[in-house]
């Protein structure tokens, strides 16, 4: 029996997959840190802000698992709570993060600026688009209607309890193709601001866009990247587009405002025989 031969897609970029806080909204992705930060006061364990970011991205009970797991705030928790935490303290602060994140999230849906007009650009062009997040359903019923009156409105929205596993794991970009009609992984294009966004869209077979400014390596709203000088804002995107470029994004681009441009250089390499995973 002959193997059968290899298949390289060559026809354009079908669909974008957005991340949402930090890539589509709310400009430095503030909404969790703020209510992390207020979730471990009450817990008498203070963190900072820095502390509150490790693990964004990722499903929320993942990402406070994360934030435990920084030796400052592990030993800061056995000193307060007299051991470790446990899976146990990880489901009281997941039970106490919900309501809190549910009471915030509809103040967080701004759109960056250029999202509208990148969207417009992109769909005038046949290109369908779908949106991962690292929040439940719960919360995102909250947050896209909150969106919505500002204008943004993907054809799919998929949350990591809707699938087996939230990022890096890739379930969440395949129900989107699924739901968008997207087929092979090589047209659709995995765009957010974090580490493991990238690591879902590469585990997905996708290509990926890293965003440097707008999001959380960064950690910076609008009004504090506008403030930067040109060389500021110059090494902020280089230092921070290594980050992404070692995680395996294919692109780095400062914000969504650049993401048409970022399509054509993906349809650029596709033409060229290019795939988003070579082997």
């Amino acid at each position: 029996m002959q193997p059968t031969a290899q298949r390289t897609y060559r026809g354009p970029v079908r669909g974008v997959i957005l991340d949402w806080a930090g890539t589509a909204v709310d400009y430095g992705a503030f909404a969790p840190v703020a209510v992390f930060m207020r979730l471990f006061e009450q817990r008498g364990v203070p963190i900072t802000a820095e502390d509150a970011r490790a693990g964004m991205g990722l499903m929320k009970k993942d990402h406070l698992r994360a934030i435990l797991e920084r030796p400052t705030v592990a030993a800061a928790w056995r000193s307060v709570r007299g051991a470790p935490p446990d899976e146990r303290d990880i489901n009281e602060l997941f039970d106490q993060f919900v309501p809190l994140q549910l009471s915030v999230v509809r103040e967080y849906a701004t759109p960056i600026p250029g999202l509208i007009d990148a969207v417009t650009e992109l769909r005038a062009r046949g290109i369908r688009i779908g949106s991962t997040t690292g929040y439940l359903r719960a919360m995102m019923d909250m947050l896209a209607p909150a969106a919505a009156a500002h204008g943004y409105r993907p054809d799919s929205i998929i949350c990591p309890d809707d699938v087996p596993a939230g990022r890096p794991a890739p379930w969440m970009c395949f129900q989107n193709a699924m739901r968008l009609g997207i087929y092979p992984m090589a047209a659709l294009v995995k765009v957010g601001d974090t580490l493991v966004d990238i690591e879902e869209g590469l585990n997905a077979g996708m290509w990926t866009v890293g965003v440097t400014l707008t999001g959380s390596l960064l950690g910076l709203n609008e009004a504090g990247v506008n403030a930067l000088m040109p060389s500021e804002r110059a090494e902020a995107h280089t230092r921070i587009g290594e980050q992404l470029y070692a995680a395996g994004a294919h692109l780095v681009i400062e914000g969504v405002w650049d993401l048409p441009r970022a399509i054509d250089d993906i349809e650029a390499r596709i033409q060229r025989g290019e795939t988003p995973t070579p082997t």
